[in-house]
């Protein structure tokens, strides 16, 4: 009975879940723990989810991994991860012996596009960009329904990049943990959003309680999130004059900001390079499902 099912595992910062998909998408089980926070631990705990997987479901099957960061195509190893145990191991191939069975990994990004693309929000589109707008700010592109890691692996990365057209008072930028300054990370990721209005205030808030005070009219707030929807339209024009994709799918906590889709195509619009520009900007289908979907279509893609 072998591959006759689908394992997908999301192995997210604070913590770490696992399904199995029939062929036509259907959930045969889930299951999740918290992240362990250490490497070893972190085997062990995919290992478990896996087996549990396939217990409920009945049957053996193929896995696919979505992880933070990537695999250096140079040294094999994990890079950019914001679980840092993991940088500088090889991770597939520990998991591969803990297993005892091929594993396919791809960043988490990557597996959102293309669940989306698959049979989510950006079904039917040639081109696809998947947002993740958490604590952090992924990207992840799909074309004729495959994956484009690109030459270095490292394709779809827009979050390291600096923020397009920044004014004089956006440069140079907050300090990213990537080592650079005034990445989109620290702009238009749920945590730079909360940053971006302590600046701006010296008030604390999460996230919600900032889009919350920006609703009942706040005008501190809602300054923060009009420079918000201005900053995330002109990172998505970048890729818009870059890539051009036919749809844009939101993931991630701020996706769940139903203004984003209201507002979000003018200010798109301000900056691309084109007479019109109509591309779908969408949430996406499966929300926190769609990276461990991802996951386990890394086998059918």
């Amino acid at each position: 009975m072998r591959n006759m099912i689908q394992i997908g595992v999301d192995f997210g910062g604070t913590k770490i879940e696992a399904a199995a998909l029939d062929a036509s998408g259907r959930f045969l089980s889930r299951g999740r723990v918290p992240n362990p926070g250490g490497y070893d631990a972190a085997i062990e705990a995919v290992r478990g989810l896996i087996a549990q997987a396939e217990h409920e479901a009945g049957a053996e099957g193929t896995i696919g991994i979505g992880s933070p960061g990537s695999i250096s195509p140079r040294t094999g190893l994990m890079r950019n991860a914001n679980s840092t145990f993991l940088n500088g191991r090889s991770f597939r191939e520990d998991l591969e012996r803990a297993l005892g069975r091929e594993v396919r990994l791809a960043n988490d990004a990557n597996c959102l596009a293309l669940s989306e693309a698959v049979d989510g929000a950006a079904a039917g589109a040639r081109v696809a960009f998947g947002l993740i707008l958490g604590t952090g700010c992924g990207g992840g592109l799909v074309v004729d329904g495959q994956i484009v890691e690109g030459a270095n692996g490292i394709g779809g990365e827009w979050g390291h990049v600096p923020l397009p057209w920044a004014t004089a008072e956006e440069y140079p930028g907050p300090d990213c943990w990537c080592g650079q300054s005034g990445c989109l990370e620290t702009w238009i990721s749920g945590s730079g959003l909360r940053r971006d209005h302590h600046a701006r205030t010296g008030d604390t808030l999460d996230g919600e309680a900032i889009i919350q005070a920006a609703r009942r009219g706040d005008p501190a707030a809602s300054a923060t999130f009009t420079a918000y929807i201005d900053r995330l339209g002109r990172a998505i024009a970048m890729l818009a004059n870059i890539v051009d994709p036919d749809a844009f799918v939101l993931g991630g906590g701020m996706s769940n900001v139903e203004e984003l889709y209201e507002q979000l195509p003018a200010a798109v619009r301000r900056y691309t390079f084109a007479d019109s520009w109509d591309a779908r900007i969408v949430q996406a289908r499966w929300g926190d499902s769609s990276g461990v979907r991802g996951a386990a279509r890394l086998w059918a893609a």
